[in-house]
C-alpha cells in the first residue's frame, strides 16, 4: 500500500463548483449554530453533527448509539454518522448561493484578473457587480455592442427601442455569462496577433492581459471559476465557540461572518420564490455579494464589517496573513511538548558539554522514560503505578531512575532571540538543586547569554536519532567555530581573562624577584630604584625584570642580574606555597622532557605563574619555533595572556588538536583562571581613577586658545563657520592631550582599572577616559557638535549644564538600539526568505568559470586581505610561484592558511578561485565553489543548508552596525554617506543611492555642455564615434578628476556618491556587480570591526542574479521577453547543443540578459508558492499561484517545514534517508562478514542459547 504521506508537489487551483460540493458533507441553510440551552449543535446550522460528524467520540446527536461497536453505522433518527469527534477538524460544508458573486481577490486584486480577461477597467467593473450599471451580454442584431457598459437611464431608453432584442445585465451574473462565452485559446491568439505591431502602454496592458489568459490556457481552470455559485464552510473545529466563565460563549469571527452570509442568502431565496420587485432583489444580491466579500477577505473594498467593540471581523485571508497568521504562526513555527524554560545562572563547575538542569523540571520533561525504566527495573509494576509514582515524586527509585535516564540524553538550550544556529546548542543534563537553569559561562558568547535575569528554554530530543544529531552536530563542545567568519566562539572572556593575566604578568616587589649587580662577578648589588633611575624610562618594570632584555642591560648599562634556581617545576611551586618565591618574580626553573634518547633538561626563566599557566595547555600550539634546538624547552606561553592572546591560543588549539582537546583546555583555563582572578583580589575603589595632573593646565591652554579664536571673530577676521570649527579643533586637541597623559600615567602600573582595560577582561579606553580624563565635546540630536565641551569626568562629576547637555546623548543611543533591533531582525528574516534553498546538492558542478579576488582596500588600509579571502577555497587553476614555478595551490586541493600565506608570500596579488556565482549546480551549489565549512575548518558537506547559515551570518552581527547616516562636517555641499545598516540594505534590495554616481557607458573623452542651465556631462568616442550625454542633477557634485578633455574608461564614475548596482550590470556585466556588491558589504561590516565570510555575501548575491531575460528564444521552448531561472535558460541550450552533435544543423541557442533583483523581490519570485506565500503579500501571492495552477516542487526548506516533512538538507536528504542497514559480524579471524537472514537468526538463537 501506498504512503499517504508521501508526495513530491503540491498544486494549488481555483476550486470548481463541483469541486466544492465534492468536498462537502452537506449543505448548511440555518444561521444557527448551538442551542443555548442544551448546548448541542443545531441541525444544518454552522455547527451541525449530521454534516460535520459527532460532537463526542462514537455518540450520535439524538444519543440512540453509544460506544465504538457501532462504529461506522448512521443513525436512523438524527443522521449523524458514529466516528470519531476529531473529524469535525476535516469535513467541510457548503453553501448554495441564490445569486452568483464573484470573489474578490480575482477581482479587486492587483491588476485586477478579471478586469485583464474581460478587458474592462477596474472602475466599471465594479460598477457593475455591485448593481450600479449595466453590462450587455447579447447585443443579438441591434447596434449596441457585447461588454457595452449602460447605466439606468441609457438601459431603459436600449430597452424601449430594442424591447427584447438584446441581452444585458448587472452583477456577477453577467460577468460570469461573459466569462462563459470566452475561448481562452482563441483569445491567446488574438492578444499574440496584436502584440507583433503594439508599443507604449497598449503593449504592457497587453502583456498584462496575455500573462493571466495564458495562465488559465495552461492550467485547466476555468475563467467562470472566479465567480462562485457554491460557498464551502470550513470544518468547525477550525472556527470554535468557546463557553466563557459567566455563560456568555466566544466564537470566532469567521462564524458571525458565514451567518451574515447565510441569513442574506436565505432571503433572496425568499424574495425570489416571492417574486420580488427587482430593485429589491438588486439590492439583497448586492448585499450578498458584500457579505462574501467580508468573508473572504474583509476590508478590502469599502469598509470593513465590524464585531462588537468596532473591530474588523478576522476574514479568511487575515487568517493566513502576516505574522499571526497560518503561515507564520502555526506552520512555521510551532510549540513543542517536552520543553520548559526557567532563569539561567551560571555554572563555573561545569564541563563544556554539560548544563545544569533543576530536578522538577527534569523530572516533568524525562516521565516517560522514567516511567518506562520504573517498569523495566520492577520498581513498578505497570504504567499507570509508574506515573503515580513520578507524580508524587516521593519515592528514591524514581529519581534513581531519573539520574540511569538523563545519563546519555542530551537536552537542547536555546535562548530568544536565535540569531545564528548557535542560539541552539545540546548539552548533557547535570541535575541541580533549585530551579534556575545551570549555563557554561563558555557558552555565554555563542547565546549572546548575561546572568542579569535571562531566560533559556530547554527541549529534549525523543527519537534516537535526534538524540544522535544533538550528540554529534549540536553538541556544546563540538560548536567552538563561529560559522560566520571560523574564529573561535568561545575565547574566554571577563573573570577568566583577568585570571589568565594576573598568572603570566610579571610584577616587582614580591619575594624571591632577582637582584641587580654593577659588576659581573655579582658582589655589588644595587637596589631597585637604582636600576630604574639608571635605566630612566628606556624599559618598564616588567620589561628589565623578565630575562628578554638581560643583555641589553649588561651592554648599556652594566646592570648585571642573578635568579634564585630550582631544580625543577615541584621545587619552585612549593616555594611558591610557602611563600619564597613570588607568583610573578621570574626565576630559574629546570625543565626535563622525555624524549627517544632519554630524558633531556634545560634551565629557563619563566615565572610560576607562567608555569602554571602552561600546565594543562599542549605545548606544540606554534608559539614557539620547536625545530630552534635552543627553544626546545621554552614554555609555550611566555607572554603576558590578554583577551586577544587567549582568543589565538584557543584558535591554535582547535586547529592543532581538534575539539575535543580543545574543549578539555578551555575547561581547564576556564577553571585556573576563575581561581586565579580570586586571588588576584581585584577591586575597583574611586581612587582607582587616578586623574592627571597636567589636566588642569591642558584646560588652561586650551581657553586661552578659544579666547584667541573668538577675538579674531569679533575683529572679522574669520567666518562663524571657521570659528566654531576652530574652537572644535581646539577642544578635541585638548581631549586628546588628556587621554594621552591619563594612558602614560597608567602604563607600566599595576593599577586594578587599568589591568582590567588592558587585559581586556572589561571596559575600554574611552571609558577610561571618562572615569577620569574628560568627557570632551558632545554631539547635538542633529549630529552637528556643540561647542561647549564637559570638562568634568565622572570621578570630580558633572555640573548641571553638563549633565543636562550629556543626557541627550544617553537617550538617543537608547532610541537607536531599539530601532536597530527591529531593522535588524527584518534584514534577516527577508536574507533567510531569498537564501532558504541554496543547499550543498553535489560534489562537483564541473563549471570552467570563477571570479578573480583580491585584497578589499579602504584608501590605503586594506580591510580584508587576500589570504583571507583564499583559505578554504578552491583555485580554478593551479596558482604558481611566478618566479620559482613551484605549485602553491592546486585545483583538486581547497587553499589552506599556509597555502594562502605562500600565495601572498610570492607576490600573487590577485587569484582565481571557484566561486558560487559561477556555480552551475540546479537547486543548490556544489562544494568545491562552496569551499569549506568554516563552523568545523573543513571541506563542506553535500546537505549542508549554506543559504540559512549565510544569512544568520549576515544577520546576526546586524544590530551592531550603525544606523546613522554620516553628514561630511562643515564643508557645505558635502554628501550624506549612508553607512551601516541601511547601506546594507540598499545593497541587498539593490536600490538606486540617493546620491549616485553617474557612471560612463562608453571609453571616451569629456567635454562639457549647458543646455537651458542644465549641466551635461558629454562623453564622446573618437574611434567609433559614439556619443553619450549625461545630465548632472542639481546638487550632484562632477569628481575632480572629470576635466574638459579628460579620457574617461567605460564604467567609471562622473560625478561623486555610491554607484547603482543596476547600472554596473548594464555597463560592466555580472562579475563587476559581483565584487562591487561583496566589497561594499565587506566595507559596511568591517569598518564597524564585524568580520563576515566572503561566501555568504556571495551565496545572497548568487540568489540576487539567479534570473534573467530571454532576449532571443532561439529554437528552445523558452518565450522571448519572459524572466526566467539562469539555469532555465542553461539547461535549454544544453539540449540544442545534444541535438547538435546529434548531426541536427542551423539550430540557434537563446540569448539572455541577467536581471539583479532586490532580496524581497527575489523571494517573490521563488518557484515555490508556500514559499513566497509564508513570507510577504500572502493574498497577492496565492491569487497569482491559484489562477496559474502552479505546482511547488517542495525544493526548498521552508516548504517542507510547512507541509511537516523533513526538510531536504542534511540528514534530511534522501541521500542519507535511502539507508540500509546490512548486518555484519567479525569472524573469529577478525574479517567483518556481510550476514544473510538465516544466518543471522541463526547466529541470534546461538548466542540465546549460550
Amino acid at each position: 500500500m501506498e504512503n499517504q504521506n508521501e508526495f513530491s508537489s503540491i498544486r494549488i487551483g481555483l476550486a470548481s463548483p463541483e469541486k466544492i460540493r465534492e468536498w462537502s458533507y452537506g449543505e448548511v441553510t440555518k444561521p444557527e449554530t448551538i442551542n443555548y440551552r442544551t448546548l448541542k449543535p443545531e441541525k444544518d446550522g454552522l455547527y451541525c453533527e449530521k454534516i460535520f460528524g459527532p460532537t463526542k467520540d462514537w455518540e450520535c446527536h439524538c444519543g440512540k448509539y453509544k460506544r465504538i461497536r457501532y462504529k461506522g453505522k448512521i443513525c436512523e433518527r438524527c443522521g449523524v454518522e458514529i466516528t470519531r469527534s476529531k473529524v469535525r477538524r476535516e469535513r467541510m460544508g457548503h453553501i448554495e448561493l441564490a445569486a452568483p458573486v464573484s470573489h474578490i481577490w480575482y477581482f479587486k486584486g492587483i491588476p485586477s484578473r478579471l478586469g485583464l480577461v474581460l478587458d474592462i477597467s477596474p472602475r466599471y467593473l465594479e460598477k457593475v457587480l455591485y448593481f450600479a450599471l449595466y453590462i450587455v451580454t447579447d447585443p443579438g442584431d441591434t447596434p449596441l455592442e457585447k461588454m457595452q457598459i449602460l447605466n439606468e437611464k441609457e438601459y431603459a431608453d436600449m430597452r424601449e427601442r430594442y424591447e427584447d432584442d438584446f441581452e444585458a445585465g448587472m452583477g456577477a451574473e453577467a460577468i460570469k455569462k461573459l466569462l462563459q462565452d470566452i475561448d481562452v485559446f482563441q483569445l491567446r491568439d488574438e492578444l499574440n496577433a496584436e502584440l507583433e505591431n503594439a508599443t507604449g502602454q497598449k503593449r504592457v496592458r497587453l502583456l498584462k492581459r496575455l500573462d493571466v489568459v495564458d495562465a488559465f490556457c495552461k492550467s485547466g481552470n476555468k475563467l467562470e471559476w472566479m465567480i462562485l455559485d457554491v460557498i464551502p464552510v470550513i470544518p468547525p473545529d477550525i472556527r470554535p465557540m468557546v463557553q466563557l466563565d459567566g455563560g456568555r460563549f466566544a466564537t470566532s469571527d469567521l462564524n458571525d461572518l458565514y451567518r451574515r452570509v447565510i441569513n442574506r442568502n436565505n432571503r433572496l431565496k425568499r424574495l425570489l420564490e416571492l417574486g420580488a420587485p427587482d430593485i429589491i432583489v438588486r439590492n439583497e444580491k448586492r448585499m450578498l455579494q458584500e457579505a462574501v466579500d467580508a468573508l473572504i477577505d474583509n476590508g478590502r473594498r469599502g469598509r470593513p464589517v465590524t464585531g462588537p467593540s468596532n473591530r474588523p471581523l478576522k476574514s479568511l485571508s487575515d487568517m493566513l496573513k502576516g505574522k499571526q497568521g497560518r503561515f507564520r504562526q502555526n506552520l512555521l513555527g510551532k510549540r513543542v511538548d517536552y520543553s520548559g524554560r526557567s532563569v539561567i545562572v551560571v555554572g563555573p563547575e561545569l564541563k563544556m558539554h554539560q548544563c545544569g538542569l533543576p530536578k522538577e523540571m527534569a523530572i516533568e520533561l524525562f516521565k516517560p522514560f522514567v516511567m518506562k525504566r520504573l517498569v523495566a527495573t520492577g520498581a513498578a509494576s505497570n504504567i499507570k503505578s509508574a506515573r503515580k509514582k513520578v507524580e508524587r515524586a516521593q519515592d528514591p527509585a524514581v529519581w534513581d531512575a531519573l539520574e540511569v535516564v538523563i545519563k546519555d540524553h542530551p537536552v537542547m538550550l536555546n535562548r530568544a532571540p536565535t540569531l545564528h544556529r548557535l542560539g541552539i546548542q545540546a548539552f548533557e543534563p547535570v541535575l541541580v538543586e533549585g530551579r534556575a537553569i545551570k549555563l557554561h559561562p563558555l557558552a555565554c558568547t555563542a547565546f549572546n547569554a548575561d546572568f542579569d535575569g535571562d531566560q533559556m528554554a530547554v527541549h529534549v530530543p525523543l527519537s534516537a536519532e535526534a538524540q544522535a544529531e544533538a550528540r554529534l552536530l549540536m553538541l556544546a563542545a563540538n560548536n567552538l567555530l563561529k560559522p560566520s567568519d571560523g574564529k573561535p566562539v568561545t575565547v574566554p572572556t571577563q573573570d577568566m581573562v583577568i585570571g589568565s593575566y594576573y598568572l603570566t604578568m610579571i610584577k616587582e616587589g614580591e619575594p624571591g624577584q632577582p637582584k641587580f649587580f654593577e659588576d659581573e662577578e655579582r658582589t655589588k648589588e644595587i637596589s631597585f630604584e637604582d636600576v630604574k633611575a639608571r635605566i630612566n624610562g628606556k624599559y618598564t618594570d616588567s620589561q628589565f625584570l623578565c630575562a628578554d632584555v638581560d643583555d641589553q642591560l649588561a651592554s648599556e648599562f652594566s646592570i648585571y642580574k642573578s635568579y634564585k634556581i630550582y631544580r625543577d617545576k615541584d621545587e619552585a611551586m612549593m616555594a611558591y606555597q610557602e611563600g619564597s618565591l613570588g607568583m610573578h618574580s621570574p626565576a630559574k626553573i629546570r625543565v626535563s622532557k622525555e624524549t627517544e634518547d632519554g630524558t633531556k633538561s634545560a634551565v629557563i626563566i619563566t615565572t610560576i605563574g607562567r608555569v602554571i599557566f602552561n600546565n594543562p595547555i599542549p605545548q606544540d600550539l606554534g608559539f614557539v619555533d620547536r625545530t630552534d634546538p635552543a627553544l626546545a624547552f621554552k614554555p609555550e606561553i611566555d607572554f603576558v595572556v590578554k583577551k586577544g592572546e587567549l582568543g589565538k591560543i584557543v584558535d591554535k588549539l582547535i586547529s592543532v588538536h581538534g575539539v575535543s582537546v580543545a574543549s578539555v583546555a578551555l575547561d581547564a583555563i576556564k577553571a585556573q583562571g576563575y581561581k586565579y582572578s580570586t586571588v588576584s583580589g581585584t577591586t575597583v575603589a574611586v581612587c582607582d581613577a587616578l586623574i592627571p595632573a597636567a589636566k588642569k593646565t591642558f584646560l588652561e591652554e586650551a581657553e586661552k586658545k578659544v579666547d584667541e579664536i573668538t577675538m579674531n571673530y569679533n575683529y572679522g577676521l574669520i567666518t562663524n563657520d571657521e570659528r566654531s570649527a576652530a574652537v572644535i579643533k581646539a577642544w578635541e586637541d585638548c581631549t586628546n592631550k588628556v587621554t594621552n597623559e591619563l594612558t602614560s600615567n597608567f602604563d607600566g602600573t599595576h593599577n586594578p582599572i587599568h589591568m582590567m582595560v588592558d587585559s581586556g577582561a572589561r571596559g575600554s579606553t574611552a571609558q577610561l577616559r571618562q572615569l577620569a580624563g574628560m568627557r570632551g565635546l558632545i554631539a547635538n540630536t542633529a549630529g552637528k557638535t556643540i561647542e561647549i565641551p564637559i570638562r568634568a569626568n565622572y570621578r570630580e562629576g558633572l555640573n548641571i549644564l553638563e549633565y543636562f547637555i550629556s543626557s541627550r546623548g544617553a537617550r538617543k543611543g537608547l532610541a537607536d538600539t531599539a530601532l536597530r533591533t527591529a531593522d535588524s531582525g527584518y534584514l534577516t528574516r527577508r536574507l533567510v526568505d531569498v537564501s532558504q534553498d541554496v543547499i550543498i546538492r553535489d560534489d562537483d558542478c564541473g563549471c570552467k568559470e570563477g571570479i578573480v579576488v583580491k585584497a578589499i582596500m579602504d584608501g590605503n588600509r586594506e580591510l580584508e586581505s587576500l589570504s583571507e579571502r583564499l583559505i578554504g577555497r578552491f583555485p580554478l587553476d593551479e596558482v604558481k610561484d611566478p618566479n620559482t614555478g613551484e605549485v602553491l595551490a592546486s585545483p583538486d586541493e581547497m587553499i589552506s592558511k599556509e597555502a594562502a600565506d605562500k600565495i601572498v608570500a610570492a607576490g600573487i596579488t590577485e587569484v582565481k578561485i571557484r566561486s558560487l556565482i559561477t556555480c552551475k549546480s540546479r537547486h543548490g551549489v556544489c562544494r568545491k565553489c562552496y569551499g569549506s565549512n568554516l563552523a568545523f575548518n573543513e571541506p563542506v558537506q553535500v546537505g549542508e543548508a549554506v543559504g540559512i547559515i549565510a544569512a544568520q551570518s549576515i544577520g546576526e552581527p546586524g544590530t551592531q552596525l550603525t544606523m546613522r547616516t554620516f553628514h561630511t562636517g562643515g564643508i557645505a555641499g558635502g554628501e550624506d554617506i549612508t553607512q551601516g545598516l541601511p547601506r546594507v540594505e540598499e545593497l541587498f534590495e539593490a536600490r538606486k543611492p540617493k546620491q549616485y554616481a553617474i557612471l560612463s557607458e562608453i571609453d571616451g573623452t569629456v567635454r562639457f555642455e549647458e543646455v537651458k542651465k542644465a549641466q551635461h556631462i558629454v562623453v564622446a568616442n573618437n574611434e567609433t564615434l559614439e556619443e553619450k550625454k549625461y545630465l548632472v542633477p542639481y546638487g550632484f557634485r562632477i569628481r575632480e578628476e572629470i576635466t574638459e578633455g579628460a579620457h574617461v574608461v567605460k564604467g567609471q564614475e562622473l560625478t561623486y556618491g555610491s554607484k547603482n548596482p543596476n547600472d554596473i550590470l548594464a555597463i560592466l556585466g555580472e562579475e563587476a556587480v559581483y565584487n562591487y556588491l561583496i566589497q561594499e558589504v565587506q566595507f559596511a561590516y568591517r569598518t564597524q570591526g564585524v568580520d563576515i565570510n566572503d561566501k555568504h555575501i556571495e551565496v545572497i548575491v548568487r540568489q540576487m542574479l539567479k534570473k534573467c531575460t530571454v532576449d532571443d528564444a532561439g529554437d528552445t521552448d523558452l518565450v522571448a521577453g519572459t524572466m526566467v531561472d539562469v539555469s532555465a535558460v542553461d539547461e535549454a541550450n544544453d539540449q540544442i547543443d545534444v541535438r547538435i552533435a546529434a548531426g541536427e544543423t542551423g539550430l540557434k541557442k537563446a540569448t539572455r540578459t541577467p536581471v539583479l533583483m532586490g532580496i524581497t523581490k527575489a523571494s517573490l519570485a521563488t518557484d515555490s508558492f508556500l514559499s513566497a506565500a509564508s513570507f510577504q503579500e500572502t493574498t497577492r501571492v496565492l491569487t497569482d499561484a491559484a489562477i496559474k495552477g502552479k505546482v511547488d516542487p517542495l525544493i526548498g526548506l521552508k516548504e517542507n517545514v510547512i507541509i511537516g516533512k523533513l526538510v531536504p538538507a542534511g540528514t534530511g536528504m534522501d541521500v542519507f534517508r535511502d539507508v540500509d542497514v546490512i548486518p555484519s559480524y567479525l569472524s573469529s579471524d577478525g574479517k567483518e562478514e556481510i550476514l544473510n537472514l538465516e544466518q543471522l537468526q541463526k547466529l541470534l538463537t546461538n548466542n540465546a542459547s549460550e
